[in-house]
């Protein structure tokens, strides 16, 4: 059955994921911190049993609720009936996996509903920190039931940024590189969450993404006041046949301008 014959609740939707990724988040803080079995995927991409049985976790609370939606998770096989969905679930059970197996508190569970290729409801949840980031289209970002804005900081010379500083010194950005704080968390997702609520001013990555690393963390960015792009402008489209996006950068509007002008190039 096509996808767009379904029609959807968004404030229903979102009370499931809600409730599905707290749920998933605790979940998570019971194999965090302990002797956990883990392996590599291939290329040096690791991979525990937390992120499996939270995967499955959101399986059954999100597909059992609407099983009609089309599922994309990093933990699942791609399922191509989601090519026809008109709404799919996109899941990062966990992102930031290499921190969460060094005992680190910067990994989230991640999980957005996708329409159309854009994402409707998402939520980047930060079990360790209780950090529950949240947006609904329409609605405006959230930390923890508060409203969220990101930074209005134009001034790259005191920016603080979630980026490594080489993109900036191939781009001989040198007031950047010689004046702004940089510092980097391992999930992309809370990255981007913390962009969104004002204390970092930018994020950039020139590493490819997915899907399930990014769904939410737009949303949230975007309905905090923020933009999401690639390097050259262009809009970001989910859940398509390849669910990899080369680069991003995450900022206020100024600051979102001037770094698609500068590493652009």
């Amino acid at each position: 059955m096509s996808g767009a014959t379904i029609t959807s609740n968004l404030e229903d939707d979102a009370a499931i994921l809600f409730d599905a990724v707290r749920a998933a988040g605790a979940l998570a803080l019971e194999y965090f911190g302990g002797d956990i079995k883990q392996w590599d995927k291939g290329d040096d991409d690791p991979v525990s049993e937390a992120d499996h049985a939270v995967n499955d976790l959101l399986h059954e609370k999100l597909r059992g609720a609407r099983p009609k939606y089309a599922w994309l998770s990093e933990e699942s096989e791609d399922d191509l009936s989601r090519h026809n969905a008109r709404f799919t679930w996109v899941v990062d059970p966990i992102d930031g996996t290499r921190a969460f197996l060094k005992h680190e508190p910067q990994f989230t569970v991640t999980v957005a509903l996708v329409e159309n290729g854009a994402a409707v409801a998402g939520v980047i949840f930060n079990p360790a920190t209780d950090e529950f980031y949240e947006a609904v289209k329409g609605t405006g970002g959230r930390l923890n039931g508060s409203p969220i804005t990101i930074g209005g900081s134009s001034d790259f010379a005191n920016a603080k940024l979630l980026a490594p500083r080489k993109p900036f010194q191939k781009a001989n950005w040198s007031e950047v590189i010689d004046h702004a704080e940089f510092q980097f968390v391992n999930s992309m997702a809370y990255r981007m969450a913390l962009v969104a609520d004002g204390r970092f001013d930018a994020t950039v990555t020139l590493s490819r993404k997915n899907d399930w690393d990014i769904a939410a963390g737009i949303l949230i960015v975007e309905e905090a006041g923020g933009v999401v792009t690639h390097l050259d402008g262009s809009a970001i489209i989910l859940n398509q046949s390849s669910t990899l996006h080369p680069d991003l950068v995450i900022a206020n509007r100024v600051l979102h301008e001037e770094i698609i002008e500068r590493l652009g190039d």
